[in-house]
């Protein structure tokens, strides 16, 4: 096999690893039931001026399921601290207790798990056509190649497209279970 194609070949299966490494980020954020740091992972506290991430002013940890605990490292950023999780729009009561933040996390209701399986679908269907666009760019490299032959470009544009299901499999698989964890109770 060519270089060049081989290249393209390579590259399009990076991309679309960054797609599926992407949506499982993407997919962490929501909540699924249990209390997890990553429900506050885009926090950002207004500290001394410029808005910084809540994990880089404060441990942020889980005592248990129901529960977040954020410890401050300036106990004077507390309510600066409070005051972003409640503006996040999280849906989140922070209970200052002076020396940390303590957020319970309520259980989800049936028509919030539901919402949130929508929005896990949205994130899913931003990586298929991530991974979509990724072969089309794919496809169109390949056209521009002039030194392979044409049974070599055809063979590639197979490769591609068998690379591109396969991807598509791992982001409905990665979507069921992460439907499944939010919708056990």
């Amino acid at each position: 096999m060519n270089e060049e194609i081989q290249f393209i070949l390579d590259s399009t299966k990076e991309a679309m690893d960054g797609a599926i490494t992407h949506l499982s980020k993407r997919l962490l954020t929501i909540r699924a039931g249990k209390a997890s740091p990553a429900m506050i992972q885009g926090v950002m506290v207004d500290y001394y001026g410029s808005p910084t991430p809540l994990s880089q002013v404060a441990n942020v940890n889980t005592p248990d399921g129901r529960t977040i605990s954020i410890q401050p490292w300036e106990k004077s950023i507390i309510a600066d601290i409070e005051r972003a999780i409640i503006n996040s729009n999280l849906g989140f009561n922070p209970m200052n207790n002076g020396e940390s933040i303590i957020i319970n996390v309520p259980p989800l209701t049936e028509e919030r798990r539901k919402d949130l399986v929508k929005q896990a679908r949205a994130e899913a269907e931003d990586a298929r056509i991530g991974v979509r666009n990724d072969r089309k760019n794919a496809n169109n490299e390949l056209k521009k190649l002039e030194d392979a032959s044409e049974d070599a470009i055809k063979n590639a544009e197979i490769d591609v497209q068998n690379l591109t299901d396969a991807y598509i499999k791992k982001v409905d698989s990665t979507l069921a279970t992460k439907e499944k964890e939010i919708m056990t109770v």
